[in-house]
């Protein structure tokens, strides 16, 4: 059964640093390109980083040269480390497929894992 566990939130200062991971568990999320998402208070959710199987990177504008995605194909999991981070990267952060690496889309799939709160104060 598929499953996404993320986890290393957490409340920090303007400038320090954090590192999400996301354990997966299901056949689709070994092969396939991952990413990391994120949704603040009352706006829509964006992908701000994505991963294909091989190491093929693409971010979001917002977090170029600040986030950096990785993955582990033989543990199936996933990180995002996040530095320089800003109060406007406060949301809940969660992981998930990717449609498409070059417009990072988001698709509203019908499983999502519980997600990891990042809070970032000023």
């Amino acid at each position: 059964q598929a499953q996404l566990v993320e986890s290393g939130g957490g409340l920090v200062q303007a400038g320090g640093s954090l590192r999400l991971s996301c354990a997966a568990s299901g056949s689709s999320y070994s092969i396939n390109p991952m990413g990391w998402y994120r949704q603040a208070p009352g706006k829509q959710r964006e992908l701000v980083a994505a991963i294909t199987r091989v190491g093929s990177t693409n971010y979001a504008n917002s977090v170029k040269g600040r986030f950096t995605i990785s993955r582990d194909n033989a543990k199936n999991t996933v990180y995002l480390q996040m530095n320089s981070l800003k109060p406007e990267d406060t949301a809940v952060y969660y992981c998930n497929l990717v449609l498409s690496m070059a417009t990072m889309t988001v698709y509203d799939y019908n499983y999502w894992g519980q997600g990891t709160q990042v809070t970032v104060s000023s």
